[in-house]
């Protein structure tokens, strides 16, 4: 069904897509490459949000040359009038005779209808090209239009002995500066930063992208922090800077309320049945909110409570070579462990040395928490 050329321009398409990771957020990260007779004659990829999408930028450095053409996109292209009008309309109003898509749209507002779309203006479409590959691409955008909820990534640093910080609660710095700097681009490819308010206090996190090199358009992650009774101090370093910060709280306190919203704080309470705030419906909100990916940077407790509710998607862990000592603090707090049966299961998606440190990528079993 498809080309040995069709998988390399499939292969460019999803290469020109990632250069949006950092920047398109809420939408979809999508590139595309329009050819002629097998040759490339254009590209593009969505770069921000409210701007050109990719189809519309390849179809304009086309120009009249794209009459004719092949044109292969990593995701379908919309039929919907959103922020932006319909792709749809443009490749057919442009004449591309073939149009190969490596994965159909989740978003239910699309879901097949450009697809359709094309097929009835005679355009011969394909679909099912690299699907994997894209959709790994934008696996926190699929997990929001399928499951109403973020795909969420656990961030952990451990010495190898699987400890994160003394018994003092020393930790700066367990791992080196090359995998500090690639916590930035993981931060950079989130739509959220998640912590708890036992962090905020203990050790008065930024959870900002503090890479100046990476293009983000400016943009930063919405702060997230996890804080029952509001006891996020005001004068958090969260609190004043650049970008916005929500606290979910689940207690009632309206002085304490004032003070974090005078000093930059949204809050919200989603509390459940004993007090605490609902995760679930904390990563509900997220996702209406329209966050696609949430990267979680906090302490084992909280890590524990979203491990053993299967509300972790992902695992990254770096490990440091060097050992800490029994003493010093685990790296998840996980209860309820009684036997090898229960343990929790992970599947190894990628393992690679990041300066004189490990990193550990891995898929959690779905839990029913």
């Amino acid at each position: 069904m498809f080309s040995a050329a069709d998988h390399g321009h499939m292969s460019d398409a999803l290469r020109l897509a990632r250069r949006g990771q950092f920047s398109c957020h809420p939408n979809p990260r999508v590139g595309c490459v329009i050819t002629v007779d097998d040759e490339p004659i254009s590209s593009g990829w969505h770069a921000v949000a409210g701007g050109a999408h990719a189809e519309i930028v390849a179809l304009e450095r086309a120009g009249a040359a794209a009459r004719g053409s092949t044109f292969f996109v990593t995701l379908e292209p919309c039929a919907h009038h959103g922020r932006t009008p319909p792709c749809v309309e443009a490749l057919i109003a442009a004449g591309v005779a073939r149009v190969v898509v490596a994965m159909e749209d989740p978003n239910p507002l699309v879901a097949g209808q450009g697809l359709a779309a094309l097929r009835a203006a005679g355009v011969d479409v394909q679909c099912g090209l690299l699907t994997d590959q894209a959709a790994a691409l934008n696996a926190g955008f699929v997990s929001r239009m399928q499951r109403g909820r973020p795909r969420t990534v656990l961030k952990l640093a451990a010495s190898l002995d699987g400890r994160t910080a003394m018994a003092n609660g020393e930790s700066k710095w367990i791992t080196g500066p090359a995998a500090r700097a690639d916590v930035q681009h993981l931060r950079a490819a989130s739509s959220a930063i998640l912590t708890g308010v036992g962090s905020v206090i203990s050790d008065d996190p930024s959870l900002n992208v503090r890479a100046a090199a990476l293009d983000t358009g400016g943009r930063q992650p919405l702060r997230v922090v996890v804080d029952s009774r509001l006891r996020t101090p005001p004068d958090a370093r969260l609190l004043g800077l650049p970008g916005q910060t929500l606290i979910f709280g689940a207690l009632e306190d309206a002085a304490a309320q004032r003070a974090l919203e005078r000093a930059g704080a949204r809050i919200e309470l989603l509390p459940n049945d004993s007090g605490k705030v609902d995760l679930q419906r904390l990563l509900t909100r997220l996702a209406e909110l329209e966050c696609n990916d949430v990267l979680v940077e906090t302490g084992a407790r909280l890590a524990g409570i979203m491990v053993n509710a299967g509300l972790i998607d992902e695992l990254v862990l770096y490990l440091a070579p060097h050992l800490m000592g029994d003493e010093a603090r685990g790296l998840v707090e996980l209860s309820g462990l009684v036997s090898l049966a229960d343990r929790v299961q992970l599947e190894l998606i990628d393992v690679r040395q990041v300066g004189p440190d490990l990193r550990i990528r891995a898929r959690l079993e779905a839990r029913a928490g």
